[in-house]
This record gives structure tokens, sequence and C-alpha cells, in this order.
């Protein structure tokens, strides 16, 4: 959500971060409906004042004893104008409300513009070269996909899971479905036992208000799965945990906030039609970690490099290689100011693919929600910065670790030495 304050004081201004999203001249109409709406809002006053002024006559001509019928017709013909303007007004409201909330976030000034995913930018890699494929270690120079080798082992099942489900469904069982649980668990251990975040456990159907508070509605509808009682499946755990400040002026001193939580998704995917079918890369379930930082404005840029390092940090201990890459323009999601995302290596594939995004959305979700904040001693509030980040996806993680860790002499996979604990002491997968 935007400032209609500064789009009256910053047109220009407004218009050109618009352009780099793709959207011409957007202030035009903005500003003709916001002028429509003060216009009606002044006429409103001014019918007001009258009402009074015509209340107060017939008070003094009854006191007099003398006839106010006419006064009090007069009282009758203004209520029944300003009915009209009153409906007027809040129709004009909610026009400007929603087109303000069909427009993105405006785009750090750090952004680099570019079209599509092919200009998003190369930060830096782990390990550090571009090319993780030293031969004969661990598979890196390529072999199986994970899809094949899930079902090499017998433990990825794609035909049942379609039995019950329909497409982009996958059955995991034996060992792989406890590695995707002790990713889950190792992931949400970092985090709060290193990184200093606070677990949450979210409710998984989540209102209107929540979803456009983080921006999922009215934009992204179509992409959501919706109960018989108009409820949303959680499509994120950003939802709840951005959420929790929702309504609230929170204290400056106890900022930030940092929550993560371990939840399934559930996900449309309408706009991904066709797109990374095989597998179990785009599904309509998956799990992920999550992690929400909710900010004092001046710290969210630090608060922003310090989420991406949490999510290198858990892909470095599980000895996956990735690059770290910064959205361009036009590969920037709806709601972010800035973008980090984290793409690890697939030898299955021999690219990289997304496992983690980063975003910092500045105030445009707490303008949504308004979540406030205030410094100690002081009456005035600010709108919060907030900022989600995948820490990471547990799926991706999965499908990595397989891929990465596959030994092609027997066809299992090596448990990564983090994940130990988490599988009961067991050095490898192997077909039963």
């Amino acid at each position: 959500m935007h400032d209609i304050k500064y789009i009256r004081e910053n047109p220009n201004d407004f218009d050109a971060a618009m352009e780099r999203r793709g959207l011409d001249g957007v202030s035009a109409e903005i500003l003709a409906l916001d002028e429509d709406r003060r216009a009606v809002q002044t006429t409103l006053q001014e019918l007001q004042a009258q009402r009074n002024a015509e209340s107060r006559r017939i008070g003094d001509i009854k006191k007099a004893g003398g006839d106010a019928s006419a006064a009090m017709d007069s009282v009758s013909t203004l209520k029944n104008e300003m009915a009209d303007l009153e409906d007027k007004e809040r129709a004009l409201g909610e026009g400007l409300q929603n087109l303000l909330a069909g427009l993105p976030n405006i785009l750090a000034g750090d952004v680099p513009d570019g079209a599509d995913e092919d200009e998003n930018v190369e930060l830096r890699y782990w390990p550090p070269h571009p090319n993780p494929l030293p031969a004969g270690e661990r598979g890196l120079e390529g072999g199986p996909d994970h899809a094949e080798i899930g079902e090499k082992l017998g433990m990825m099942d794609f035909e049942t899971a379609a039995k019950m489900s329909g497409s982009r469904f996958t059955l995991l069982s034996g060992g792989l479905a406890r590695m995707e649980r002790a990713i889950g668990m190792f992931f949400l251990d970092v985090h709060t036992s290193e990184h200093g975040y606070t677990e949450v456990s979210p409710p998984l159907m989540i209102r209107d208000n929540a979803m456009f508070g983080t921006g999922q509605l009215p934009k992204f509808a179509e992409d959501q799965f919706c109960t018989t009682r108009g409820d949303w499946l959680l499509p994120t755990s950003e939802v709840p945990l951005t959420n929790i400040v929702a309504e609230m002026i929170v204290e400056e001193e106890y900022l930030p906030r940092r929550y993560t939580a371990f939840t399934p998704c559930f996900r449309q995917e309408a706009g991904a039609a066709g797109k990374d079918t095989r597998g179990m890369l785009r599904q309509h379930q998956f799990y992920k970690v999550e992690m929400v930082s909710v900010t004092v404005p001046e710290d969210s840029e630090a608060e922003h490099e310090r989420m991406v390092g949490c999510a290198e940090a858990v892909l470095k201990k599980l000895e996956i290689p990735f690059r770290t890459i910064v959205l361009c323009s036009g590969d920037t999601g709806f709601g972010a100011r800035k973008t980090y995302d984290i793409e690890a290596w697939l030898p299955g594939q021999e690219t990289y693919r997304e496992i983690s995004s980063v975003s910092n959305c500045w105030d445009f979700q707490a303008r949504r929600m308004n979540a406030r904040c205030r410094a100690k001693g002081e009456k005035q509030t600010r709108f919060v910065h907030t900022l989600n980040g995948s820490g990471v996806a547990v799926g991706r993680a999965l499908i990595a670790v397989m891929e990465n860790y596959h030994d092609p002499s027997d066809g299992g996979i090596w448990v990564p030495e983090v994940l130990k604990p988490y599988m009961g002491g067991l050095e490898k997968i192997v077909k039963d």
C-alpha cells in the first residue's frame, strides 16, 4: 500500500517508480480520484456546518414561539443531500483504496533494471567459484534427477499421489519421508538456537484481512486455495508471522521481532501452468521454514543482509553448493522493495534453482496491516518495516540433498553430517 500524501506531493517520482515496474502514468488516475473524494469531503463539511446552523435556528425559533417548519424542512433536505454525498465519498474512497492496493511496492534504488529473471545479477557463490562440479566428488558432475533417484529407491511415488489428489502432489515414504522431516527440524533448530528467531506454530487457515495485509489479496487470489467457509489455506507462513503485529503499536525497544515457523504451504500455482511439472519442484502442497523480521525503519536494510546470511548458513551446514543473486526490477515480487534469491545447485538438472527468496518490504505491508512502532517516551508513531524469507524451502532442500549426495554405485543417498542426529545416526538411505 502507498502513502497518498507522498503521491500528491511527488507524482513524478511515483510515476517514475511505477515505470520501473512496467506501469505508466498511474498517478493521474490516483490523483483524480483523490481530488474528487476530497471535493466531496469539503462539500460534506460545508453542508454539515449549514445543518448545524439550521438546527440551532430551529431551537431559537421554538424558544421564541415561532413556526420552525421551514427550517426543519431545510434540515431534512440537507440530511438527504449529505446521505447521498456520504455514499459517493465512500464509493470514491473504496475505488482509491482498491487502486492503491493493486499497485506493487516501490523498488529500492540499487535494484538493477531488467525485464525478467534472465537479467538478475549474480552476487556470490558458495563454494566461491561458479563451477560446482569437482569431478568424482559426490556425483556433482551430473547424474539422475531427484525424481529418478526417489522412484528407484521406491520412496517417491507420484502415481499414487495423483490417484489420491491429482497432479503436483508427491507421496514420500521411508527414508525420504524421514529426511524431509529431518531437514525441517534442522533448519528450525538452527534459526532458533543460532539466529535468534522465536519459533511459532501458526494457524493454517487465514482470513481475508491477514492475506490482504501481506499482499496476497486481492491481486493473487487465483493462486490460493480457499475453503468452503471462506478461509484461505496458508500459502506461506509469512502471512501469519507478519500479521502478528497487525493493528499494533510496538514499542521500538522491543524491536526487532524475529519469528520462524515450519509449516505446510498450499498454492494453486495458477500462474505457473506447465512449468516445472516433473518431480516435486513445484507442488500444490510443500513444507517450508519461514523467517520474518519486524524492525524500525532505519534497521531494515541491515536486517535484510542478516536474513540472507541466515538462509545461506543452513545451506553451508548442509554443504549444498549455491549462488546468491539480486532480482532485477522485472523479477521482483509485488510486495518487495528488494529481493535476494539463493539458488541451490541441482546436479540432476545441471543448473541452479531457487531454494530461498529473502525480501525487504519496507512499510508496504505495514501500511496494509496498520502496524506501527513508537520510540520510548514519544507519542508519535511510524510504520514498522517488515521482511520475510525462506529459511529455506524444505522440499527443494530435500531435492538438493538427494541430487548432491546421490551415490551412483548403489543408487543410495548419503546422509549429510548435520542431519544424522535427526536420522537416528543413519549413514545412507538405500533401497529396502
